[in-house]
């Protein structure tokens, strides 16, 4: 074990000055390169650009009207009676709890001067319906009914608090 360790330190103190004294190269050309590259034109950099002040704005519009407010004035009571809306206290119907577009009218059934429209619903049950029946969740009132077509007028929203009414039909084998 003595052997390892005076071969030990006689060994390392000769490898480490070699290693040393190989990378200890001359370093003038890195300078050389380095003062070239500080001598090459470099170019100029453009002035901040100059902008214009801010220039404020007071925005008073006391005298314009309010624009959450409605445009026309539906306060009067006398004119509230005279808009059309859907009538609230009507009893419901059975095809009333269905979309328009969910029934398909089946057929007609004439019995003596009355036609009445056959109406399947999404649940393929056949209904039965008349002038004046109502069908569709849009209050849609059955105004005639012909050999292939029943026609009907809803009340729909107008999108500005109030109704109108639309006209629409189902035809036969409407699907």
């Amino acid at each position: 074990m003595k052997k390892y360790l005076k071969l030990n330190t006689i060994l390392l103190p000769l490898i480490s000055t070699s290693v040393l004294t190989g990378c200890s190269q001359s370093v003038d050309d890195l300078y050389a390169y380095i003062d070239q590259a500080k001598s090459a034109y470099v170019g100029s950099v453009k002035p901040i650009p100059q902008f214009k002040p801010y220039e404020s704005f007071t925005y008073s519009a006391a005298e314009l009207r309010d624009p959450f407010e409605p445009a026309v004035d539906i306060e009067d009571e006398t004119d509230k009676d005279d808009l059309l809306s859907p009538d609230k206290t009507r009893p419901r119907q059975p095809l009333e709890a269905f979309s328009l577009d969910s029934l398909r009218m089946v057929g007609v059934l004439e019995q003596g001067d009355n036609l009445w429209g056959l109406i399947e619903d999404p649940k393929q049950v056949v209904h039965r319906v008349k002038v004046g029946n109502y069908m569709g969740q849009n209050e849609g009132a059955i105004t005639g009914i012909s050999e292939g077509e029943i026609f009907l007028v809803e009340i729909i929203p107008d999108g500005v608090g109030g109704y109108i009414e639309r006209d629409a039909s189902i035809a036969i084998g409407n699907e």
